[in-house]
Formats: structure tokens, sequence, C-alpha cells
């Protein structure tokens, strides 16, 4: 804990020296290592801790940009190697990039396309070069180098953009993971070198597996490099939560002060908040629209599936507690009714709330910071809260 080395100075702001990007540190917590900050982009401000909606394909799924707005969105994630695939560079490129193209103007945080190196396992091979992949569209064979996604990135125009690398799956033996490190770290420095949009911040990615050492050594020499910001990369990859969030624990407090810590993937409620308390400032995961979809809701009680029968005449709202447009307007029996009979206007309904639950926990989770309170606040919430589907 940092108990008694809390003692940074209020409002302390970290302009990066080739972006446009800045980051201010307001607050840190005096009972864990939660940080209370805003990053600046060139499309806007947002607040830390923060969570993004993905919208992998340039849309968060079955919601519009105006929709997000209204939850209370700060910044969304983009994914470039979904992007190139379609609508391809050349569209992007004539909206003048992707804020115009999809028509959000807040900022975007774009994946390289190194989770893929993960989640298409089957279709690519991964060189030193960089990886080549089979398309999951059209079976096309593509060579991913870190100067070409740097080059991908810089055309989409997403205010954060993130380094090229490569993540392991778990289990992975520590000399396939001191293996993959070398080339995460040669990639890194090629990334580097490869950009040249001022404007646009470049995040460095921290991997290692779930060795310490490993982890500790990628953190040192990533940070040797010199980047805008960090992200811990290559969890929930898979492995036993407990373990991840003692990397997580391990790692982050080490990660550099006057920077924005990111967590790359992870975002459960739970997690969320023992990330913060390691000292994590930004999240993003599909987890709020993926479970919408499928009629599953979060609540400050935990999470229950609308779907189920003894919500069929239900007369209460998904959560109680929560002020979204889909709790003021409609109870779980309707929603129910919609989900059941396939109508689009369900998971959209359960898609946005989720979205909106997320964004209230995070301006939960800053005030709590801001009055000192946090640790309070995750005590109470974790007992509150069960993560079991109900």
């Amino acid at each position: 804990m940092v108990k008694n080395r809390n003692k940074l100075l209020s409002k302390r702001r970290f302009v990066n020296s080739h972006s446009l990007t800045g980051f201010t540190l307001h607050k840190q917590d005096t009972q864990t290592d939660a940080r209370l900050g805003t990053v600046s982009t060139p499309h806007g401000n947002f607040a830390t801790p923060a969570f993004m909606p993905v919208g992998t394909q340039g849309t968060v799924k079955t919601l519009s940009p105006d929709d997000l707005k209204k939850a209370g969105a700060g910044i969304i994630l983009s994914n470039a190697y979904h992007l190139f695939i379609r609508p391809g560079l050349e569209i992007i490129a004539k909206h003048k990039g992707l804020h115009s193209f999809m028509g959000w103007d807040g900022p975007i945080l774009t994946d390289s396309g190194g989770y893929q190196v993960f989640s298409l396992a089957r279709l690519r091979k991964v060189t030193l070069e960089g990886a080549i992949f089979n398309s999951h569209f059209d079976g096309k064979a593509l060579m991913f180098t870190p100067e070409k996604v740097i080059k991908i990135q810089e055309t989409i125009g997403s205010d954060i953009a993130m380094v090229f690398d490569e993540c392991l799956p778990f289990p992975s033996t520590k000399k396939e993971v001191k293996k993959s490190l070398e080339i995460t770290i040669n990639w890194a420095k090629r990334s580097k070198k490869a950009h040249r949009l001022k404007k646009q911040a470049l995040f460095g990615i921290i991997q290692g597996g779930m060795y310490k050492d490993l982890r500790k050594v990628s953190l040192e020499r990533t940070v040797e490099i010199g980047f805008d910001g960090y992200a811990l990369g290559g969890l929930s990859v898979g492995e036993p939560n407990q373990l991840m969030k003692q990397i997580v624990a391990d790692i982050a407090p080490l990660m550099p002060r006057d920077k924005p810590r990111y967590l790359m993937g992870v975002g459960y409620p739970l997690d969320i908040l023992e990330a913060v308390a390691a000292g994590i400032d930004m999240f993003d995961c599909v987890v709020p629209t993926r479970f919408g979809r499928n009629g599953s809701a979060f609540t400050h009680k935990g999470i229950i599936v609308v779907r189920n029968g003894k919500y069929a005449k239900d007369k209460k709202p998904l959560d109680k507690h929560c002020e979204c447009y889909t709790c003021r307007n409609f109870t779980r029996s309707y929603i129910r009714h919609l989900l059941n009979c396939n109508e689009i206007l369900g998971p959209r309904l359960v898609s946005y709330h989720n979205v909106y639950f997320f964004l209230s926990f995070m301006r939960d989770i800053r005030l709590s910071i801001k009055k000192g309170t946090f640790d309070a606040f995750r005590k109470k919430f974790v007992r509150n809260y069960n993560h079991l589907l109900r």
C-alpha cells in the first residue's frame, strides 16, 4: 500500500513530448494505490479511472454515438485489425479518419491487433518480422508488421494508438514467454520509430505472461523505449482469476506514475475495483454489450439473466438504483418479452443499461477517490455484489 508515500502534488500535469495528449494526476488514495486523473487528447478530455466501451468495428454494438454520450462515455475503443479488414483504410481516409466516419467526436483508442495474435491463433503465424494472418473474412493472407500497424492507426486517426505486441495464451512455458517477450520488445521499438503522427499518443504494452520476473523485465525495457502511456497486456487469456489479480497487484504500482496506466481487456466490476486499488487508470472490455445481447444485465447486486422465466411478471426495473433510460422506462417483464421474441430492442435496451452501469460505476469510483472513501466504497460494493449469474 501507499499510506506513507502518497504525497503527490494535487493537479500535477504531465505533457508528453511528441503528442498533444497529456495526463493530470489530481489525487492518489491514502489507503490504496487508486488514482484520480484526467487524460487530455485532441478530441477532448476524459476522467480516470475510466472504462472504454468497445467499438471493435467502428461501433459499440447496438448503440449510437448519442447513446454513448448520454451514458457518459468519455472515450471508446476500436480495433486496427478489424477496421483494416473492413471497411479498409481507403474508405476511412476518404472520411478523414474514424471520428468522422462513425460520427463520434470524442477520444478514441485503437488496439493494434495484438489481441488478434492471440484470438486468431489458428489463422496466423508469428515471426520477428511480424504476424501473417489469414483473414477471418475471406482467408486472404495478410502480413502485419509493427510499421504497418502504426500506419493503419495513423490513417484511422485515433487519439491513442497501441504498439503491436504478441499476446500468448495461458498456459505458456517460461521459455515460450521469454521468446515472445523479445519479439514484443522488438516490435515496440519499431512501432515507436515508425510513429509520426504528432497529435496521436502511443502506448507501450507490458507482457511477460504469468511470470513476475519477466513482467518486471518487460516493464523496465518498455519504459526504456519511452511511451506516452503504458498498458498491461496478456491478461484475461484463460488464467485463474486470482493469478491475474496477483500480476496486476505486483506490476501496476511499478508502472510510471506520471503516465496513464491501462489494463487491457479486463472488465468485470470486481476485477476493476481490485485493479483500481492497484493503481490502474484505464479499462476496456466487451462484457457490457456481449452480456446485453445475450439478455444478462449488470446490477448493483450482481448479474441477472433477464431471459429467465422468473422475470416474466417482474415489474421492477433492471436495477432500482440505476437512472438510465432503460431502467426509467421499462420493466424486467417487458424486456424479457422482447428478448424471447427476438426483438432487436431487447438486446439494445440491456446493452445500453450495461454500458450505463459500467460508466456510472466508474463515476462512483472516481467520486470515492476524490472524497477519500474509495476503500470503504470498494468493500461495501464487494459485500453486496454477487458475481454469479442469477
